[in-house]
């Protein structure tokens, strides 16, 4: 009971703390709007083309419009593309030179130049291109193969093509189609409920720590409690605040922006483990730091970086393979790739056994090693 005690008054001191509310509440909320009415279902990105008027390269540009659900604008020479590009008038560029027909022709490789800036949606909008551009080069391919046959050149062969009948292709597709039928909101707001939970524990440490500097751990200490119950209590506390966000993102996206979660089961596990490993963090901070403003500075920071670095910011998928693997240190990587199988595959909790175990690990040892420093910091007097 006094654990619980501990931790009720941990969860209190969140909403006695005006500026909370918006940190915690709203930005979380509006966030998700944001990203949502950015790239979420409803978005058309913009990319700038230079391709010649006329031949595949016009054909290619042509196909990247129907094919690619981008909108295509138009340019006259890379560099009026390069300066669209910076001035993000477009959100990225794609060239197709005078060479592009002459190599396919030649049956040497294409090549399709393409740019975008290092903040922008380049990386999903590049993967997007090169399928387009794969598939279009195997059909020109084929048709230049015809054309030789037929004694036409390619442009000849392509339209003599498309007038033969279709081909039934029966396509299997192993592993995913990346963000494949996602609503509007979904991605961003899995990226957002755990960038948030975890961000919050790390800035809750400041709480801690000034529960330390006005004494009120060592009064708790000196009645009848053991040091046990009051590290049993914070990490409730921690853990509680960090909860109360979470539930409260996923409530309100669910009811007003109609957000997929996934198998019920499966996202409290999720939330409940990524909500310990949060709690953890929050503590072991708490009781390193001797000063609060530098534990909530540090904490913001750490929060911050750590999310960008597991794919809370951009999707760990369009990471390089180096990146994608240095991810997979950081507990959040696990719970969005967890999100990803139940909300992208239809999975359930059976399927994300796996991503709960490597966070109940990550739990496990940072409530481990939180415990043992705040015995430290508590008996000693910090």
């Amino acid at each position: 009971m006094k654990a619980l005690s501990i931790a009720a008054t941990g969860v209190r001191m969140l909403f006695r703390d005006k500026t909370n509310y918006f940190f915690v509440f709203i930005l979380p909320l509006g966030i998700i709007v944001i990203v949502g009415s950015l790239f979420g279902s409803g978005f058309a990105p913009s990319v700038g083309v230079v391709a010649p008027e006329s031949g595949v390269g016009a054909v290619l540009a042509d196909r990247l419009r129907s094919e690619a659900d981008v909108e295509i604008v138009m340019h006259d020479d890379v560099d009026d593309l390069l300066l669209a590009v910076e001035r993000s008038n477009v959100q990225a560029g794609v060239v197709i030179g005078p060479e592009f027909e002459s190599d396919l022709a030649a049956g040497s490789q294409a090549r399709v130049g393409f740019v975008a800036r290092p903040d922008s949606s380049g990386p999903q909008l590049q993967a997007l291109i090169t399928t387009v551009v794969a598939r279009f080069s195997a059909e020109v391919t084929a048709a230049r193969v015809a054309g030789d046959e037929l004694e036409a050149g390619i442009p000849a062969a392509a339209a003599r093509s498309a007038s033969l009948p279709p081909i039934d292709v029966r396509v299997t597709t192993t592993g995913e189609v990346m963000f494949e039928g996602l609503g509007q909101f979904d991605l961003g707001a899995s990226s957002q409920l755990i960038l948030f939970m975890f961000l919050t524990g790390l800035t809750g440490s400041a709480a801690l720590i000034q529960s330390r500097q006005l004494g009120v751990s060592r009064r708790m200490l000196s009645t009848p409690t053991a040091p046990g119950t009051i590290i049993v209590g914070e990490a409730l506390g921690r853990f509680g605040v960090v909860l109360v966000q979470g539930l409260y993102i996923m409530f309100v996206t669910l009811v007003v922006f109609g957000v997929n979660w996934g198998d019920p089961l499966g996202a409290a596990a999720i939330l409940v483990l990524f909500g310990l490993t949060g709690a953890g963090a929050a503590m072991l901070m708490g009781s390193v730091f001797r000063n609060d403003q530098q534990a909530g500075g540090i904490g913001v920071m750490l929060g911050l970086g750590l999310a960008a670095l597991g794919g809370a910011m951009v999707p760990v998928e369009v990471m390089p393979p180096g990146m994608q693997q240095v991810a997979r240190g950081t507990p959040h990587a696990w719970a969005l790739d967890a999100f990803a199988e139940l909300v992208r595959r239809d999975g359930s909790l059976i399927d994300i056994l796996p991503q709960l175990g490597v966070l109940a690990a990550f739990a496990a040892g940072l409530l481990a090693l939180a415990a043992w420093r705040f015995r430290v910091a508590l008996t000693r007097g910090a």
